[in-house]
């Protein structure tokens, strides 16, 4: 057969690529791993007691949508580097936004705080085992994404690999915001970055191995 025969062949064959795909199986993937991640929270660590009356807290609402945002916006770029061709503009933003926020708003509160009260403020009562927890609720939405990625067509497999992370991260600590104790902005900003950090390095390390065509 030859090359031009060949080539009409395979293009007579194929089929346009159904709209929203990639952001449909990524969607799908957290679909799947969010319970698992729920369910893991709440049997190895249990839900706060209190919750009903941290949901006055302002704090408490920056604890959990922070890490939602994340989310979000690692969702944005990962459906994005899921396809070919297709650039991730200023989507980064949505990540650098919120931790910038949440940096301010640690800082403040730092500088404001009685010097005595500062080092409660950083190292809480969990700063041993936050940032494993939140790498350990995030697995089962960490392996379904991955797996959601190798199907599509992801040019840069360790950006990609990252964004699916960080997305899988910020849902992550989302969960494990509702069992967390802690509600002081330093520690949110160092220990909770340091546990969805953890994940999106992991990502790029398996996803350029995993993801290469």
């Amino acid at each position: 057969m030859k090359t031009d025969e060949l080539v009409a062949l395979l293009a007579a064959q194929a089929e346009p690529v159904p709209r929203h795909a990639a952001s449909r199986r990524l969607a799908t993937a957290l679909a799947l791993g969010l319970p698992v991640a729920v369910g893991v929270m709440a049997i190895e660590y249990g839900v706060r007691r209190d919750l009903m009356q941290t949901l006055f807290w302002p704090m408490f609402w920056v604890k959990l949508v922070f890490p939602a945002c994340v989310a979000i916006a690692g969702f944005v770029i990962v459906q994005r580097l899921a396809r070919p061709g297709v650039r991730v503009h200023r989507a980064w933003l949505g990540v650098a936004v919120p931790l910038l926020l949440v940096w301010a708003i640690g800082l403040a509160s730092w500088l404001a705080s009685a010097p005595e009260d500062r080092s409660a403020m950083v190292w809480g009562q969990t700063w041993r085992s936050c940032v494993f927890n939140i790498a350990l609720i995030t697995l089962p939405m960490f392996i379904t994404s991955l797996a959601a990625l190798k199907s599509l067509a992801p040019t840069q497999p360790a950006a990609a690999g990252a964004a699916a992370g960080l997305m899988s991260a910020g849902a992550g600590a989302a969960v494990y915001a509702l069992h967390c104790p802690e509600l002081a902005a330093p520690f949110l900003g160092i220990w909770y970055v340091l546990g969805m950090a953890l994940p999106a390095v992991a990502g790029a390390l398996v996803g350029y191995r995993l993801l290469r065509w």
